[in-house]
């Protein structure tokens, strides 16, 4: 009875944390819409929502403390309580990185630097977050390795979303805003640009720590 009851643990365990996922997916979601749109009740929604993930974390962070303490795992379910630990500091650092997209979206009065698609790039980094979090709940190490591959083309795309921006301030002969508000707008759009190139780095360490969990296989640990 109590193997059946550990058992039960370590499936609601990763039941928890692919929900955690979700719900990190859907604020990453809710922020790129914000900002897509310059919905300030969304943007304050999605930096709202952050304390529910938080909470989720702490609470998740608890179980895999008490799994490892009482119940001292070995072998192949003390990589997945490690694991799956590793893997929710992740998707709160992901929640922080919506929450700021939340903060954006306030800021942003008008659209600057249109021909930068960020909705394009933040699709693909939500891609990746599904992506890599469908691998954890199917041990699927191929997954895994495309995540990696993926990331390579996200960092791509930031590069050349920074280098648009620079071009542009270079080439343009006067600026159509203050110096102030250009300021702002660039600050706003790198740090944008940064934000989401780190949700891509956290979706490949869910993919290394799940990669890790199934084969014990460090590869794609950095």
């Amino acid at each position: 009875m109590a193997r059946q009851a550990y058992q039960s643990r370590l499936q609601g365990l990763r039941d928890e944390v692919l929900y955690m996922g979700e719900l990190v997916a859907e604020q990453l979601r809710s922020g790129f819409d914000a900002l897509e749109e310059k919905d300030g009740e969304l943007a304050q929604a999605v930096i709202d929502g952050d304390e529910e993930i938080n909470e989720l974390y702490l609470e998740l962070e608890q179980e895999c403390i008490d799994l490892i303490a009482l119940q001292q795992p070995v072998a192949g379910d003390l990589r997945f309580i490690a694991s799956s630990f590793k893997i929710i500091t992740d998707l709160e650092r992901i929640g922080d990185l919506a929450t700021n997209l939340g903060g954006y979206a306030l800021q942003a009065e008008h659209e600057a630097y249109p021909e930068v698609d960020i909705r394009r790039i933040g699709d693909e980094t939500l891609e990746m977050l599904e992506q890599a979090m469908s691998a954890y709940a199917n041990e699927d190490v191929d997954g895994c390795y495309a995540i990696s591959e993926h990331d390579d083309e996200v960092d791509a795309m930031c590069q050349a979303a920074s280098q648009t921006v620079v071009r542009s301030l270079l080439e343009a002969d006067s600026l159509d805003q203050d110096v102030d508000e250009t300021y702002q707008d660039v600050s706003r759009l790198f740090l944008t640009i940064r934000d989401l190139e780190r949700v891509g780095d956290h979706a490949v360490n869910i993919a290394a720590r799940t990669l890790y969990m199934v084969e014990q296989n460090d590869e794609l640990l950095y």
